[in-house]
């Protein structure tokens, strides 16, 4: 009996050390089980045509990329006010998209924004130049930045680490589900869609809700509009399963889940 008493503590010490941990993980996600984060690049106008509408149905809220050259941004001004105003976070991609060309398959990069050709402090003066458009169309001083192609270096060089104060946190291109603690604030994961199933999507969020974890969504084209792509449909039926799971899933833009994030971690040093 005195082996089984103890066999039975240990499971339940276990248990407790278990739980406990999603509990405080919990916590960080808004009370909720998990968070998800719907992030749209390029500022293109299926931001507007599709996008938007789809998300306001429903009183959901997206991060927002933008390029600041891009002429959307220009020809929708007014409509990109309104949008931050319900809500949608206005996110930083630099000024002029630049990528690195001498990587493979980048035969698309223009030679004159290749990053690879870049100074760091090119490449940092003008993400802050892009962060002061997005100011004077917001008003906001908090926003997150994405990686442009997931470009994360000049040279050797991590071009973000001399932007740190400037953003709550950067999202890369990179997959995974990670919990509060494991989240990288400088290179957050996101999974890129394209082309892939509501099934597929779906699946995704009931992995994050078991798990407890991050889940961020990185989308182009929904229901055209880009060569990366999603399906409306698709696209559709993730966003009402979201809002049927609204109890126990934080859906909220990328700037208020990274400043979140970073207030656990501090907590937790």
């Amino acid at each position: 009996m005195q082996i089984v008493r103890r066999f039975v503590s240990c499971v339940v010490l276990v248990a407790g050390i278990f739980f406990s941990g999603f509990a405080q993980n919990d916590g960080v996600w808004n009370g909720k089980q998990c968070a998800v984060v719907l992030t749209y690049d390029d500022a293109i106008d299926i931001d507007f045509d599709h996008v938007m509408p789809a998300l306001d149905s429903l009183n959901l809220k997206g991060t927002f990329y933008i390029i600041g050259s891009s002429g959307v941004v220009n020809k929708r001004l007014d409509e990109w006010r309104r949008a931050a105003g319900r809500g949608h976070e206005l996110g930083n991609h630099a000024l002029f998209h630049p990528c690195d060309g001498s990587r493979p398959g980048r035969s698309f990069v223009n030679p004159d924004f290749d990053l690879s050709k870049y100074t760091v402090n090119r490449a940092v003066t003008e993400i802050r130049l892009n962060n002061t458009l997005l100011k004077a169309i917001d008003g906001k001083e908090r926003r997150t930045f994405a990686y442009p192609c997931g470009d994360l270096k000049i040279g050797d060089v991590y071009f973000y680490e001399g932007l740190k104060n400037d953003f709550a946190g950067a999202r890369g291109v990179s997959p995974g589900l990670l919990t509060a603690g494991q989240v990288n604030l400088s290179d957050i994961n996101a999974y890129s869609i394209n082309g892939q199933s509501a099934d597929y999507m779906i699946d995704l969020v009931k992995k994050a809700q078991q798990s407890h974890t991050l889940l961020v969504f990185l989308f182009h084209g929904v229901g055209g509009g880009h060569n990366i792509n999603v399906d409306l449909d698709a696209h559709s039926k993730l966003l009402h399963y979201l809002k049927q799971q609204e109890k126990t899933i934080w859906i909220a833009p990328m700037v208020e889940v990274a400043e979140r994030i970073s207030s656990y971690q501090h907590k937790a040093k």
